[in-house]
């Protein structure tokens, strides 16, 4: 498996297991309130503006662990070499990423114009982004397997 697949399957994991455990925090802390009041906009607004710069520190330091531990444990010196076909790769995949997001935006746009609570458009959303993460790590495995 190469250096892009690893750091790959890394990103998408670590990227999962950041979020769930952000998520179980909220519903630890606010656990009265999230049942309290499911139908506060600012408690869902507050939550996922958090969670940004949460996942983003909290990626940088997986990151920056993961490619300490890769270091020491395979010895590689420039392992982290981006040639064209990795750009392609890189960009096809996020275009795929972004189709994604934006149906998922477009379908929590959407949900407010049912007769659905209004919380239902953060967890779309919500959903949207974890989904389109996902496919661009699928969709860039499938690429490096497959070539281009």
């Amino acid at each position: 498996m190469s250096f892009q697949e690893k750091r790959t399957i890394f990103s998408v994991t670590s990227g999962w297991i950041i979020t769930f455990f952000y998520a179980l925090y909220v519903y630890q802390t606010y656990q009265d309130e999230i049942w309290a009041t499911p139908v506060d906009l600012g408690f869902w607004g507050k939550t996922l503006l958090i969670l940004i710069p949460v996942s983003i520190g909290a990626r940088i330091i997986a990151h920056i662990i993961f490619h300490i531990v890769y270091k020491v444990t395979t010895n590689d010196k420039d392992v982290d070499v981006t040639d064209e076909r990795d750009k392609l790769i890189e960009l096809k995949s996020e275009r795929v990423s972004h189709w994604i997001f934006m149906l998922g935006f477009i379908a929590a746009m959407a949900s407010l114009t049912f007769d659905v609570p209004e919380y239902t458009m953060f967890l779309i959303f919500f959903g949207g982004g974890l989904i389109s993460e996902l496919a661009q790590a699928i969709t860039a495995l499938y690429f490096y397997r497959k070539g281009i």
